[in-house]
């Protein structure tokens, strides 16, 4: 399956995110606004 470069950066986007908030050590806001946009690539994605 193809995947093209804008869904791969996407991607690579939504690791580093989720790798960022499993380290901890982020104000409330700063988690949540990874949760928001967590969320927003998991369904841009179709994750």
């Amino acid at each position: 399956m193809p995947v093209s470069c804008s869904d791969h950066r996407e991607a690579m986007l939504l690791l580093a995110l989720k790798k960022r908030l499993a380290e901890g050590n982020l104000s409330p806001r700063e988690q949540r606004d990874l949760e928001v946009e967590i969320r927003r690539l998991e369904e841009r994605l179709k994750l």
